[in-house]
């Protein structure tokens, strides 16, 4: 397996800058076990380098004789279990010091382990993986994944008939195909020593009620009034099977951003604040690639005044990366991604990635964030509001609140103007007399939407 050439300058930057998730420095001395064990990390991770004689101090005493360290390297490698195979390690000159670099490629198909011990790269430190850690790696790596699990008590009762029917006729498939014969074909079935049975996959899609066998493959939906979390927002929980999911993600989305006019040559065209397309790429990813194995957690969209994100459990699956994730693609929940596929949700060669950032692009739009968290991956969609000629707040955002279109007005105002006087307010409804406007603002404070700064003469009011 050849390694990736490296260069002095980039080994003499990568040591200053430290030992790091993707980085172990060992000094000379360190055991063919300890070798090893930083090689398990990383492959139990998503890969690096281990360099031999660089300290955590960032020193470079170097290696005393480079071919014994090479062949100490090639040697650490075997240890695990099962054998890591690794590219050949790699001797490079510092300053008259010799290192000995060895690289882990990401996405190695296997769960390693040291003496029985499964370890992972986390920070600047190796640990152990916790328990929970491991039975995720083992399902993310594994051939058995979460999705082809049977969940105890599930019988083909548990299954829609109707979203099945509706599916094989999306399919045009012969009227005389046994559903099961498909379904097990797609992975949405089993065969047990109990017959067939329903796999987590088949339930999430066709499932009469999937949050029965797992309470948390829902979406959760909230809409903020401002660039942070607040008291004030409107939420919906969704749940059925996964289409559908889909669907209601995307339809509140839409209810609950604002949209402007937009001046294109000519001509005026009315524009959202997301493009739409973006959207539905970053719920179906979302709904598509989540680690289903995670229990607690579910995906939610988090709606602001400036951007929305979109978060889902689970890191980035096998050898994906955020640097290779335009580029590279893996499929962890291959069942649900192929069916998904067939009902024209996503294209299964890919994760749309490059659909996204194009799509941004030519819309005047910063390009989407790309984040991992500790225990998920987030889509961070920047909002075009401010570009837009009369972007008021999105029309459902204060609806729960029962207020009166004078102080919609208002909220609109302070949306875009930051701060509204008794005057402004007077300006924009001179058909209300002052003390029923006087009365609006004080409702508004009273819900708490707005705060008093100032008195008498001096009053204005902002967004609280």
């Amino acid at each position: 397996m050849p390694a990736s050439p490296l260069t002095p300058d980039a080994i003499r930057q990568i040591i200053k800058e430290g030992p790091g998730p993707k980085t172990a420095l060992l000094g000379a001395r360190a055991s063919a076990r300890k070798i090893a064990e930083a090689m398990a990390a990383l492959a139990n991770a998503h890969g690096g380098l281990v360099i031999l004689g660089a300290t955590k101090a960032r020193k470079v005493p170097g290696v005393g004789d480079p071919d014994v360290a090479r062949e100490l390297m090639a040697s650490a490698a075997l240890l695990p279990s099962p054998p890591l195979i690794l590219p050949l390690p790699q001797l490079i000159e510092l300053d008259g010091k010799t290192v000995c670099v060895s690289q882990v490629p990401a996405g190695l198909p296997h769960v390693y382990s040291v003496r029985g011990q499964y370890l992972v790269r986390s920070g600047r430190e190796t640990r152990p993986l916790m328990p929970h850690e491991l039975r995720i790696l083992l399902l993310n790596r594994g051939e058995a994944s979460f999705e082809a699990q049977t969940p105890h008590g599930a019988t083909l009762e548990a299954l829609d008939p109707d979203r099945v029917r509706a599916y094989i006729h999306l399919l045009k498939r012969p009227p005389d195909e046994d559903p099961n014969d498909l379904l097990l074909s797609r992975g949405c079935l089993a065969e047990t020593d109990k017959g067939l049975r329903p796999t987590m996959a088949g339930l999430l899609l066709f499932g009469k009620h999937p949050q029965r066998w797992l309470r948390s493959a829902e979406i959760t939906g909230v809409r903020y009034a401002g660039p942070a979390m607040s008291d004030d927002f409107i939420r919906e929980d969704i749940q059925g099977a996964l289409p559908d999911q889909i669907r209601q993600a995307e339809a509140f989305v839409n209810a609950n951003m604002r949209r402007g006019m937009r001046i294109r040559g000519f001509e005026r065209e009315e524009v959202p604040e997301y493009p739409i397309s973006v959207v539905r790429e970053a719920i179906v990813n979302a709904v598509a690639h989540r680690d289903y194995s995670i229990r607690g957690d579910n995906i939610r969209i988090l709606m602001f005044s400036d951007r929305m994100e979109v978060y889902s459990p689970g890191r980035l699956p096998g050898h994906v990366t955020l640097d290779n994730i335009v580029e590279e693609r893996y499929s962890r929940n291959e069942a649900i991604v192929q069916v998904l596929s067939e009902m024209g949700f996503i294209e299964r060669l890919g994760y749309g990635i490059d659909r996204m950032i194009r799509v941004c692009e030519e819309e005047g739009l910063p390009p989407p964030e790309f984040t991992e968290t500790s225990a998920g991956f987030k889509v961070t969609i920047h909002s075009g509001a401010e570009a837009l000629v009369g972007a008021g707040p999105p029309a459902n955002l204060y609806a729960h609140l029962q207020l009166n279109p004078r102080q919609e007005k208002a909220l609109a105002f302070l949306q875009k103007n930051r701060r509204i006087t008794n005057r402004e307010y007077q300006t924009l409804c001179p058909d209300a007399s002052p003390e029923t406007l006087r009365r609006d603002l004080a409702d508004l404070v009273d819900k708490g939407l707005i705060l008093k700064i100032g008195q008498k003469r001096a009053t204005f009011y902002i967004l609280k």
